[in-house]
C-alpha cells in the first residue's frame, strides 16, 4: 500500500514594498527638471558669491558701506555696496518664488499630466498601488526641494552677513518682507506646503493647466496672508516713555501712540481723520494722552516668529497630504 505525499513547495517570498523602484523611474523621467533645478541652485550661489567678492573689492571705510569718515553725518555708499543691497533685499521673495515653482511642477508635469493622459494605469498595473504611486512623487519633489532651498538659505544668510542693516538700509532688516522668509526654516515650510498643495490640486482637478493655476493661487494667498499678519504670530513687546520714543534699528515697530492717565492706548491713526488745524499730537492730548508708547518686535523675536510660521506651514502641508491620499483612495481605491 503506497501513501501519497504532497510534494514540498518552497515558500514564495514577496519582496517588501518600497519606493525605491518608482523613485528611480521618476528621477530618470524628470531628469531634465532636476538638472534645471541644480542649475538654478548653482546660479543662485554664484550670484551671492560674486556680490560678496565685488563688495569686498570696493573701498569702504565703515561696516555699513560708508565711503566717508565713520561716525560723521555724511553717508556715501559705494556702488558695489548699493548694488548688493538692491539684489539681496529681495532674496527672500526669490526663494519663496522658487518654492512656489516646486508646487507648480508637482501639480502639473509630475501628477496631473499623468492623471489627465491616463499613463498612471501603466504603473498601477505593475503592482504599484495608488498610495505608493503618489508617495513616490511626493518624495521625489520634497527631498530635492528641501535640500536645495536649505543650501540657498545658507548662502543667502552668508551674503547678508557682509551687510549691516542700519538706518541707511531698512530693506535689509531682519523683518523686511523681502528678507525674513528666506533666512530661516519658514521657506522650507513653504516648499513642503507647495508640494502638498500641488499634489492635492492635481488629484482633485486632474487637469494640468487648471491644477497649476489653482496651486499658484492657493500658494500666493497663503504667502500673502502670512506676510500681512506675521507680526501677530508672536506677542509683541511694549515700551512707554514721557518723551517721544526713538526706534532702534534692530526693532520691528508695530504701532505707536499715546497713553492716557488710566493706561488706555490712543493710536495715531485715531486722529488722522480729526481736524488737522490742531495737529495730530494736539488731537491726542485733547483725548487725554500724556505719554508715548510703542509696540514692537525686538530682534530676539526672530526665531519665535520663524518657528511659529514654519509650524503653521507644516500643519497645512500635513492636512493637504492627508486630503490628497484620501481623495486618491476614494477615486481609485
Amino acid at each position: 500500500m503506497s501513501t501519497l505525499t504532497r510534494p514540498k513547495t518552497d515558500a514564495v517570498t514577496t519582496p517588501p514594498t518600497t519606493l525605491r523602484g518608482p523613485v528611480r523611474v521618476l528621477l530618470r523621467l524628470h531628469r531634465k527638471a532636476l538638472w534645471a533645478g541644480a542649475a538654478l541652485l548653482v546660479i543662485g550661489i554664484g550670484i551671492v558669491v560674486a556680490l560678496r567678492v565685488w563688495m569686498a573689492s570696493s573701498e569702504v571705510r565703515c561696516a555699513d558701506g560708508d565711503t566717508t569718515r565713520c561716525g560723521d553725518d555724511i553717508y556715501v555708499s559705494s556702488y558695489a555696496h548699493t548694488s548688493t543691497e538692491t539684489f539681496l533685499a529681495d532674496g527672500g521673495g526669490v526663494l519663496l518664488l522658487l518654492a512656489g515653482l516646486v508646487g507648480v511642477f508637482v501639480a502639473g508635469p509630475l501628477i496631473a499630466r499623468e492623471l489627465e493622459s491616463g499613463t498612471f494605469r501603466l504603473a498601477w498595473a505593475q503592482s504599484v498601488s495608488p498610495a505608493r504611486w503618489l508617495a513616490a512623487r511626493l518624495a521625489v519633489a520634497a527631498a530635492p526641494a528641501v535640500i536645495g532651498l536649505t543650501v540657498l538659505v545658507v548662502a543667502y544668510r552668508w551674503g547678508l552677513w557682509a551687510l549691516r542693516a542700519g538706518p541707511n538700509s531698512p530693506a535689509l532688516r531682519w523683518h523686511a518682507e523681502g528678507v525674513f522668509p528666506g533666512t530661516g526654516p519658514a521657506v522650507l515650510g513653504y516648499a513642503l506646503l507647495a508640494v502638498a498643495v500641488g499634489a492635492l490640486c492635481a488629484v482633485i482637478v486632474r487637469r494640468t493647466l487648471v491644477s497649476v493655476s489653482v496651486t499658484a493661487l492657493v500658494l500666493g494667498a497663503v504667502a500673502a496672508c502670512l506676510g500681512a499678519r506675521r507680526y501677530e504670530l508672536w506677542p509683541s513687546a511694549f515700551r512707554q516713555s514721557a518723551a517721544v520714543l526713538d526706534t532702534d534699528p534692530g526693532d520691528w515697530p508695530i504701532d505707536t501712540g499715546m497713553l492716557t492717565a488710566s493706561g488706555e492706548r490712543l493710536y495715531w491713526q485715531d486722529c488722522y481723520e480729526a481736524d488737522m488745524t490742531q495737529g495730530v499730537e494736539a488731537c491726542m492730548r485733547g483725548r487725554g494722552g500724556i505719554g508715548y508708547f510703542t509696540e514692537y518686535h525686538p530682534a530676539s523675536h526672530y526665531w519665535p516668529l520663524q518657528l511659529v510660521e514654519t509650524g503653521i506651514l507644516l500643519a497645512l502641508a500635513a492636512l493637504a497630504v492627508f486630503a490628497a491620499f484620501r481623495v486618491l483612495r476614494r477615486l481609485h481605491g
